[in-house]
């Protein structure tokens, strides 16, 4: 099927030990309506279990919902370890409890656009959908 009428897959994820998923959950929801394919892995997942999981899967992004305060070393992690699975070209993304300046660190170190609390689930999904139009066009 060609690209243009293939579905956006994408890899829900909540690294750490982090417990609170309602937020992944919603998003995933949020992604499921909106007509995204979505792999949602379950709570305490390691950088090592997400990227293994988005590579079998063959996802387009992977996302993920910190809310534990480790995200300057959860997204960082998991880029490398895309970066090292040949899935480099995967989007890294997410949301949680990130204060704007690890946001802009962690945007300028490759990590896709960052979601805080409130922000509208269609924030994301219009993202992701301009992302992967970015994508089809290269």
């Amino acid at each position: 099927m060609p690209d243009s009428e293939r579905k956006i897959r994408v890899l829900v994820a909540k690294p750490g030990l982090d417990g609170h998923d309602r937020g992944a959950k919603v998003i995933a929801s949020s992604f499921r309506d909106a007509g995204f394919e979505v792999i949602y892995t379950g709570l305490h997942q390691t950088p090592e279990m997400i990227v293994s999981a988005s590579v079998q899967e063959d996802v387009d992004v992977v996302a993920m919902s910190i809310l534990s305060g480790a995200h300057l070393t959860l997204f960082p992690r998991v880029k490398e370890l895309l970066n090292e699975a040949g899935s480099g070209h995967v989007l890294l993304t997410g949301g949680g409890i990130i204060p704007e300046d690890d946001i802009a660190e962690l945007e300028a170190s490759g990590v896709g656009r960052l979601f805080g609390p409130g922000t509208p689930t269609s924030a994301a999904i219009d993202y992701i959908r301009e992302w992967f139009a970015g994508q089809e066009a290269v």
